[in-house]
């Protein structure tokens, strides 16, 4: 369709629906339904890591030949991440995971995983380049052994994969084989050592920008304005103040649970949640703490910004998860308390320090902490009071206390993924027209992020400190 017949086919929808909707009828959906998100939701069918670790080890128990574990390094794939990346991909569980309804290798030339394996060659070699120019003699001729092998192609022909087969692959995609394909390849993760038993967790959010985002109509309802933009799916957001970038963005963002290890302070996306550019991130962490829970990731502290507070205690009533922010500055401190240092008393006649007990559903319990005798208001003192939880320092886990402290000061280590995932592995510019496009370039950037950090041929050599080579130098 031409841009002027979409303008007057999304105006002519949209006032039909102002004209026919009715304003009085209250609204009970699930907030995944309210953010756009409800194709995100867990479904049945999505395995767990425990459950994936128990797929993987019996998916051969039955063969006879098992020729993948058996195969050698192709001596075509020279480069030691491909390599690497090769021998962990299981052709045949990837291709169990992803296989649409019905599927028949013996009627496909190209089969699932070699697909697969496209999208992940290019996020990690080509992620600048278009997915016209990617299927081309240019990265896939008989003089390209390498990238041939590795996608599986043979090397005695010219056959290639086109790119619409890519982008129908792309599409075709259900967000149950997502998620399985992506458990997969955390199952490897956590076995490769690079997280230590005790992580903290994170939760951060980045935009992208939509790539066509010139407005179809515009409506005013209840004086408010909305745009329908050419991607239906995404809206029109603030983002934070950047020098170089315009202070709106129109497009989505993804809101990434990271694991980071506490030693070294490196983090590693794990699994994201992708809505609209107008929804206020404090409505995706709980659908997004559910999702990892049903993937099997064990979560017990989340660390993250202003933005995810769980002023109300709600997040920990549902998810059984603690969430730990920054105090707001808009936050007013109780009734007879000091902030530094925290310092809590019963009443404005009171000097004694009241001892802290711990979290009730609703707020935290304090007591009386003078000895006996040392009060004079004793007889007429209630000896405890309950402060209601806020998003100020009486947080469920309160920013007292010495866990918090030390997971804001990590919180920071959140914003590494995004920018591997957006520079590095070229997710800034998505190069696709719709929300369940974005999930699925955004699912396959965090596989081939997790890839690369296990394969560790990009890190840096860590450079000794100054003490390291004196003591170096004492012992010879």
């Amino acid at each position: 369709m031409t841009k002027k017949s979409k303008k007057e086919l999304a105006e002519q929808i949209m006032m039909e629906i102002v004209e026919q909707y009715d304003y009085s009828q209250s609204l009970d959906i699930p907030i995944e339904e309210l953010i756009g998100i409800e194709d995100q939701a867990p479904t049945a069918g999505i395995r767990s890591l425990p459950e994936m670790a128990f797929y993987v080890e019996n998916f051969h128990s039955d063969k006879l030949f098992h020729f993948d574990t058996l195969k050698k390094p192709y001596p075509e794939i020279v480069d030691p991440e491909l390599q690497f990346i090769d021998q962990v991909i299981d052709d045949r569980i990837i291709n169990s995971l992803i296989a649409p309804d019905g599927y028949s290798a013996a009627h496909r030339d190209i089969q699932p995983y070699q697909l697969f394996r496209m999208e992940l060659l290019k996020i990690i070699k080509y992620p600048e380049i278009s997915y016209r120019k990617f299927c081309s003699d240019e990265y896939f001729g008989k003089e390209r052994k390498q990238n041939r092998r590795f996608i599986r192609l043979s090397l005695k022909t010219k056959i290639q994969v086109d790119h619409t087969e890519l982008c129908h692959f792309r599409r075709d995609l259900k967000f149950k084989q997502l998620m399985n394909v992506l458990v997969y390849f955390l199952h490897h993760f956590y076995k490769s050592g690079c997280l230590e038993n005790a992580v903290i967790h994170g939760v951060d959010s980045s935009e992208l920008p939509s790539e066509v985002n010139y407005p179809l109509c515009t409506i005013e309802i209840n004086g408010n304005k909305v745009r329908i933009y050419s991607d239906p799916d995404c809206d029109c957001g603030k983002r934070r103040n950047k020098r170089d970038k315009s202070y709106y963005v129109i497009g989505y963002r993804m809101h990434t649970l990271t694991a980071i290890n506490p030693t070294n302070g490196h983090s590693f996306p794990l699994v994201s949640l992708v809505g609209a550019a107008n929804h206020h991130d404090s409505l995706f962490l709980k659908p997004l703490i559910k999702l990892a829970q049903a993937l099997g990731i064990d979560i017990k502290l989340i660390t993250a910004d202003q933005a995810y507070h769980d002023s109300d205690g709600s997040v920990l009533n549902e998810t059984g998860v603690y969430v730990v922010a920054p105090a707001s500055e808009q936050a007013k401190l109780p009734e007879n308390v000091l902030q530094t240092p925290m310092r809590v008393t019963c009443n404005n006649s009171c000097e004694i320090p009241m001892d802290y007990l711990g979290t009730t559903l609703n707020g935290h319990e304090f007591r009386c902490g003078a000895t006996p005798g040392e009060c004079m208001f004793a007889s007429s003192c209630p000896k405890s009071r309950i402060i209601n939880f806020d998003n100020g320092h009486f947080q469920p886990m309160p920013t007292f206390h010495t866990g918090s402290q030390t997971a804001i000061k990590v919180r920071k280590n959140c914003e590494r993924p995004f920018n591997l995932m957006k520079k590095r592995e070229g997710l800034e510019q998505t190069r696709v027209r719709s929300q369940h496009g974005v999930v699925v370039r955004s699912a396959l950037t965090t596989i081939v992020t997790l890839l690369i950090e296990m394969a560790g041929t990009r890190h840096k050599p860590q450079k000794k400190d100054y003490k390291q080579r004196e003591l170096f130098a004492a012992t010879g």
